[in-house]
């Protein structure tokens, strides 16, 4: 198999990914579903997720983000929801707003600028693109809602991460509140563009216990061992690409989840194409980028090249 060396414009997209200023660095993913055990057992073209929308060419976690990876034929994109003083859900990664908008300038008396302890009309006040670049000034940091809301009118899938849920006690059964409002637990929707996924597991078991019908995945590699306790309340175990290899890959997919199914794995963050191939053949279900249009192209051009993954990509369902 021969992995041919990234095109200019795929170098010059990945070093974007880092020399823009975002201390990007987590998250991961939503695999649709696998098949049934048994059903083969080739290697699978791994899905490509859009990590925090597609941040090499936009700030993360705005409705620009997954705008623009909606341009770029992205149909998976990844997020992270936080709640605002006055109990409002909003899309953000860090649990404090210094690092993506101009708090300090606008609130500099309010250190040290958690979200949490903003209002909604407070945060809707806030820059959240300049520091980014001058082109995305004005762009605002998204309620939960209006981000559900696009996501659907881009026809694109979502892997929701509750972030910091110690931080913000009730907020699962908030989120179903949320989610069933804006139409997210309809049939379509939990049958293959939504999966919620979390850190921590006492977080997603509550979520489970509220839907069990939601997909959901646990961040993390945990020991093999401790796969099964696990697999009651998630489907998938989404870890730090670094901290795996092909046999814990296959200890993972040796176990059924709560709907029957296999565990899935979705590896994250992964901008570099032949980390992704060799992820791909190490069995990955998906991974999580923050450049998902680059790796998706690595990953067509290996299987053009004569792997068995170009035999068994995953069906794109919904």
């Amino acid at each position: 198999m021969r992995i041919r060396p990234a095109s200019p414009v795929t170098r010059t997209l990945l070093g974007l990914a880092v020399t823009v200023p975002v201390a990007l660095g987590l998250v991961a993913p939503a695999a649709e579903a696998a098949p049934d055990a048994g059903a083969t057992a080739r290697a699978r073209v791994p899905l490509t997720i859009g990590h925090r929308g597609v941040p090499v060419q936009a700030p993360e976690n705005t409705l620009a983000s997954i705008d623009r990876a909606a341009r770029l034929g992205v149909r998976w994109v990844e997020n992270d929801v936080q709640r605002t003083k006055d109990g409002k859900l909003v899309v953000i990664h860090d649990t404090t707003l210094t690092r993506t908008t101009d708090v300090r300038k606008r609130f500099p008396d309010r250190a040290p600028w958690k979200v949490g302890d903003f209002t909604l009309a407070e945060i809707r006040t806030l820059d959240a693109g300049s520091w980014y670049d001058r082109r995305f000034a004005g762009e605002r940091i998204p309620t939960l809602d209006a981000y559900l809301r696009r996501v659907d009118h881009n026809r694109q899938k979502l892997l929701l991460e509750v972030k910091a849920p110690e931080l913000y006690p009730g907020i699962e059964r908030q989120l179903v509140a949320e989610l069933r409002r804006t139409g997210w637990l309809d049939r379509r929707h939990v049958g293959g563009r939504l999966v919620v996924q979390s850190f921590n597991a006492a977080s997603l078991k509550t979520f489970h216990g509220l839907r069990p019908d939601v997909k959901t995945g646990f961040l993390g590699a945990p020991k093999p061992a401790e796969l099964r306790d696990y697999a009651k309340f998630a489907d998938q175990i989404n870890p730090d690409h670094t901290k795996i290899n092909a046999a814990w890959v296959r200890s993972v997919h040796g176990v059924k989840g709560p709907h029957g199914r296999r565990l899935e794995v979705s590896a994250w963050t992964v901008d570099d194409p032949d980390r992704a191939v060799a992820l791909a053949h190490l069995g990955v279900d998906a991974i999580i980028t923050n450049a998902p249009h680059v790796i998706a192209d690595a990953l067509e051009e290996d299987a053009e090249d004569g792997s068995p993954l170009a035999q068994a990509a995953l069906p794109d369902s919904a």
